[in-house]
């Protein structure tokens, strides 16, 4: 019945289906992810998972959403505590420390944004590019970017080098991404002051 508030035991199930959903596409992927890999990761029947979510994309999409809000959460707070050019490092710090931390959850959006048919998201959606060039475009108006910062064009080229930091760790887990980070930082704070 929709709107039934879930039981704290729904909740509870629901929360493991995530998980277990997560932990299979790293390890799988999208294609070798199924309900019934699913429903034995988590100890139940496949009729059971179908209870809480009516299909494996709605579960994939659940879990998707699960680590979208957590790495969108973390980077929020880091880059609400700080402004101007330090909200852009903290979005860098941030971005990269949680994917980092969480190799499973940057496993999710990979596989989840390359395959599975309910997630949309693209790597160079505008609503990204946007909220970079924002940070970009407060950091320049509050002096400590160059006046002629173009902060549409500075979003794209940021937004490709942290992507390209996620993927050499994806291929390469003993690559340094914290330094990559701060490498980055001090190339950004080298052109843009």
């Amino acid at each position: 019945m929709p709107g039934k508030p879930l039981t704290i035991t729904e909740q509870a199930r629901r929360a493991q289906l995530i998980g277990v959903t997560i932990d299979l596409i790293a390890r799988h992927g999208y294609t070798g992810t199924s309900l019934i890999r699913i429903a034995e990761g988590a100890g139940i029947s496949k009729a059971a998972v179908l209870y809480h979510y009516p299909s494996k994309d709605a579960v994939v999409r659940a879990a998707y959403d699960s680590v979208l809000e957590d790495l969108t959460t973390r980077v929020a707070a880091a880059v609400e505590a700080a402004s101007g050019a330090a909200a852009v490092e903290a979005y860098i710090r941030s971005l990269t420390g949680y994917l980092t931390e969480h190799p499973t959850h940057t496993r999710m959006i990979v596989e989840a944004i390359g395959s599975a048919p309910t997630v949309d998201d693209l790597p160079n959606a505008p609503s990204r590019q946007q909220s970079v060039a924002a940070l970009i475009a407060a950091a320049r108006d509050a002096g400590d970017y160059r006046p002629d910062i173009d902060p549409d064009a500075t979003a794209v080229i940021m937004n490709g080098a942290l992507d390209a930091i996620v993927s050499q760790n994806l291929t390469a887990p003993d690559f340094d991404t914290a330094r990559a980070a701060e490498y980055l930082i001090d190339l950004l704070r080298r052109s843009l002051r």
